[in-house]
């Protein structure tokens, strides 16, 4: 069968493109904006990747086509496949008709570390040899692949609430159907298509609805916002998590930096984890993915060494370099909560060493202005912050540098932001770069500057 993906190149429908070559499709895929590492992983397993939504693209005509939510009534591809009458599906329909049935779904949701987490739990039960599925929202360094069959009932799929295509509103998690359910945090959030929190907190009502009595939800023991969703029906089991809070499973005897603390279930020692991640984010995943797990059968104290082994996910907290003594970073923070958590853990780590914070507010709630009110706060655990000014902002960055000082400063130009960096920084800096897109290379630009080529 072959199956056209439109959409390919973002992190979801990339990972279904992989999903459908390993059945054995013949894959192909169109993309507007066609960049790593999602376009090399793909074109390393031999999927084609055309540039642009040209209606010539489905010459000759696939048999279906997965159309991502990030096409709308207009683009041509889209006009042509209704024109025509040929088979579409959305990628959460196709992956749960042809990839989810019968299998033991893991979901991952919430508002920040779906990725990281979903990545951990999978790592957990590949250590344990349960070889799961999985379908992650990036690319976990322990597989370097976003996306695979496995071999086992088990399967792992970060969960979105975002809407799941032009023809079906819904948040994408509704076609996953989990039988195990983590719910990292819930705040506001896609404003292009959530008018309020309400509005997010319903879908994830309907969520609840679909856990079965033999699952289990996972839960912050101290989000108020998930508290409201919960009231509105649980009908599951539920354990929860913390790592500054009484719950189920806690964290104890952290280090400042979050690299190291003991897992607690019930007041009981598990044991403790030292790894390379750091930030209180990242301790309340891992008691989320620790918990996942042991409800598909993995033994706490065995996650627990497994998580020792965990490799990050490309672009959370990536080192990206290290040159005359200033290490370059890549994250994908997209949200001031993000932002602040990530910024904080770098802190713990980093101690008095300058940090120069570049962020490009790419994400459609940033460019919608909806977060400036929470940015500048935080944003101000960094000695330098330069601000990339994209056109399509619809609001100035200089309301943000007002409220943060002199060490703040907006950039239109990526040339002149990096130049800026290269003037600025010095030995012992750390250069923490933050956009959920490619930010027109910058870490290669950043990296040449710095080694004046």
């Amino acid at each position: 069968m072959h199956i056209h993906v439109a959409g390919i190149c973002g992190t979801f429908m990339g990972g279904i493109a992989l999903l459908a070559r390993e059945l054995g499709h013949q894959v192909s895929g169109s993309d507007a904006n066609v960049y790593p590492p999602m376009s090399t992983q793909l074109q390393s397993q031999g999927i084609e990747l055309q540039q642009g939504y040209d209606p010539d693209h489905l010459d000759p005509e696939p048999d279906i086509v997965v159309i991502g939510n990030a096409l709308s009534r207009g683009n041509p591809l889209v006009e042509y496949v209704l024109e025509r009458g040929l088979r579409y599906l959305s990628g959460p329909q196709w992956l749960a008709e042809h990839v989810l049935l019968g299998r033991w779904v893991l979901a991952i949701a919430g508002t920040h570390g779906k990725t990281t987490t979903s990545s951990m739990l999978a790592w957990i039960l590949e250590d344990a040899g349960l070889s799961p599925g999985f379908l992650i929202g990036g690319v976990p360094e322990n597989f370097g692949i976003s996306a695979r069959l496995g071999s086992t009932p088990f399967f792992i799929i970060e969960a979105d609430e975002y809407d799941t295509a032009f023809f079906d509103k819904r948040s994408k998690f509704i076609h996953y159907r989990p039988r195990t359910l983590a719910i990292n945090n819930l705040e506001f959030d896609h404003a292009d298509i959530f008018s309020n929190l309400a509005a997010i907190q319903r879908q994830f009502h309907h969520l609840l609805r679909i856990v079965p009595g033999n699952g289990l939800v996972i839960t912050p023991a101290d989000n108020s916002n998930i508290d409201t969703v919960l009231e509105q029906g649980c009908w599951t089991p539920r354990e929860t998590f913390s790592a500054i809070s009484d719950a189920n499973w806690t964290s104890e005897n952290s280090s400042a930096d979050g690299s190291s603390f003991d897992i607690d279930f019930d007041a009981s020692r598990l044991g403790r984890l030292e790894w390379s991640l750091m930030g209180e984010h990242n301790i309340n995943n891992a008691l989320a993915a620790v918990a996942a797990a042991r409800h598909a059968g993995v033994p706490p104290q065995h996650a627990i060494t497994a998580l020792t082994r965990f490799r990050n996910v490309k672009r959370r907290m990536e080192k990206r370099a290290c040159i005359n003594g200033i290490t370059i970073y890549d994250d994908f923070a997209h949200h001031p909560t993000a932002i602040a958590t990530t910024l904080a853990g770098l802190r713990a780590r980093a101690g008095k060493q300058r940090i120069i914070a570049v962020l490009e507010p790419r994400s459609n709630t940033m460019r919608m202005g909806v977060h400036k009110e929470t940015l500048a706060p935080a944003l101000a655990l960094a000695d330098h912050i330069l601000l990339f000014q994209p056109a399509d902002l619809e609001w100035d960055l200089t309301e943000i540098t007002q409220a943060l000082g002199p060490y703040a400063k907006v950039y239109t130009n990526i040339i002149e932001l990096v130049e800026s960096i290269a003037r600025t920084a010095r030995a012992g800096d750390q250069v923490l770069v933050m956009s959920n897109g490619a930010f027109g290379d910058i870490h290669t630009r950043l990296q040449q500057a710095l080694r004046g080529e």
